[in-house]
């Protein structure tokens, strides 16, 4: 058994080495809308997930840039208290990762895709048109993560989820359940590595 104090490594190491072994990942595909110019700024986030189903709240982490500058999501997100979450499925995924290029923030990255954006229902923000799931959300928390010299190295988002809109291929209305094999959603795994849908089964849990 190898053994790591995290004392010992140096940054890249560790974020390796989570990223690496806390997998699969969901990815939240966001939406926000420009602090700059009001643009449609879209980018995908891994770490990502629930925190409460009452009241309906997820979470992103998201790491700033070198110089510890705020990226465009979390700095749009701050300020206007509104974002989009979509759900990263395999049809969009290669759309998806064009998203993750480092633009000013001015420009949309949807431009660099296939991507449509429509309307939301309670929020200014724009959704995804081809998104099977998105989330419409309203801020609810913003906390600061600072490493252990006192630097601001992520922001930490609660969101909660106000709206949802959802392809009616991967609902069941009438039992309430998600569709996974219809959805088909993509999981973020270490570096530039993937993964689709494999093997479902069942646990009954003990009572």
């Amino acid at each position: 058994m190898i053994t790591l104090d995290p004392n010992e490594l140096k940054g890249k190491e560790m974020y390796k080495l989570l990223s690496g072994t806390i997998v699969p990942r969901p990815i939240a595909f966001v939406t926000t809308s420009s602090t700059v110019n009001g643009a449609v700024n879209a980018a995908p986030f891994s770490f990502f997930n629930i925190v409460s189903s009452d009241p309906p709240l997820i979470s992103l982490s998201i790491g700033r840039k070198k110089g510890n500058a705020m990226k465009d999501t979390a700095r749009n997100a701050i300020e206007n208290g509104e974002l989009v979450v979509h759900i990263s499925t395999e049809d969009i995924i290669e759309d998806i990762n064009e998203t993750a290029a480092l633009l000013p923030a001015a420009i949309s990255e949807l431009e660099l895709t296939g991507l449509n954006i429509v309307e939301s229902t309670h929020v200014s923000v724009p959704g995804i048109l081809e998104a099977k799931v998105r989330f419409e959300c309203r801020l609810e928390h913003h906390h600061e993560i600072k490493n252990d010299q006192g630097k601001t190295v992520a922001d930490f988002l609660m969101a909660r989820v106000i709206f949802v809109h959802m392809d009616e291929r991967v609902y069941d209305l009438q039992k309430g359940y998600v569709l996974t094999e219809a959805l088909r959603p993509v999981a973020r795994l270490a570096g530039s590595d993937y993964a689709e849908l494999g093997k479902l089964y069942s646990l009954v849990r003990p009572e």
